[in-house]
């Protein structure tokens, strides 16, 4: 929509000023639309990220009720005065479902980390998008007033957005 808004401003443009804010306007809707895509990849990212984190979790409880099972199977085993290789596969099995138990954890932790740095991104390139459209505002404003002030004011938002973009960005 801003992309039509700003062709049209640019077809009925005149005057030197009107040229200016115009071209000015389509390099700002060009940059939105790149800081727009960027802000949605990555908030699939943190999405995707904490989906997969939650599946490591969940897979880190079956392993712990793997664990408490052979566990409980061994203290069985043990009132019963089982054959000492049953004992033995039973403790085995819940050395192992700690050591995995461990290992899954991290992975999980790793995950969690991964989608809160994936949604600050997501967070700064869409506070970028913002003011990058009020940009756009207020050079339509400035067009429409012939006034430098909202033109002005429209370069220094998307100098914000672009900033706020630009950190996004730079972020790890």
């Amino acid at each position: 929509m801003a992309e039509l808004e700003v062709e049209e401003h640019i077809h009925h443009a005149h005057e030197p000023f009107d040229k200016l804010v115009a071209g000015t306007m389509a390099t700002i809707a060009a940059l939105l639309a790149i800081v727009s895509v960027l802000g949605q990849h990555f908030t699939t990212e943190n999405l995707l990220r904490q989906q997969q984190s939650s599946d490591q979790w969940a897979f880190y409880q079956a392993k712990n009720i793997r664990r408490y099972v052979a566990g409980a199977t061994s203290d069985l085993l043990t009132q019963a005065k089982a054959d000492p290789k049953s004992l033995q596969k039973y403790g085995q099995d819940s050395e192992r479902y700690e050591k995995d138990m461990e290992s899954i954890k991290e992975k999980a932790e790793a995950l969690e980390k991964q989608s809160e740095s994936a949604g600050e991104r997501a967070e700064s390139f869409h506070m970028g998008e913002v003011f990058l459209e009020i940009g756009i505002v207020l050079s339509s404003l400035a067009i429409l007033t012939k006034q430098k002030g909202f033109f002005y004011g429209g370069g220094a938002a998307s100098a914000v957005g672009l900033v706020l973009a630009g950190r996004a960005y730079l972020m790890r």
